[in-house]
């Protein structure tokens, strides 16, 4: 690993190609990017709205949505 790393710096010291530079650069950046930045923009309006709902309140406890739904599909578990 150390080698191709030592490799890879060379090349980079040797290259006059701001293209080459400017990629290298964009798989760095890449790597540290969250994935939320991916997302498309109507997927994370409706991350937002979801968080805003969870702040005012607007939220159901898991067991009870569950009991709801065994209820109205007459599951009895």
């Amino acid at each position: 690993m150390q080698s191709e790393k030592i490799e890879l710096v060379k090349l980079l010291l040797e290259t006059e190609s701001r293209e080459v530079l400017d990629e290298i650069k964009a798989i760095f950046k890449k790597q540290g990017n969250d994935f939320y930045d991916d997302l498309p923009q109507h997927v994370k309006e409706d991350i937002e709205a979801g968080l805003k709902d969870i702040e005012e309140g607007r939220v159901c406890d898991h067991n009870w949505v569950m009991q709801e739904a065994r209820a109205k599909y007459g599951l009895d578990n």
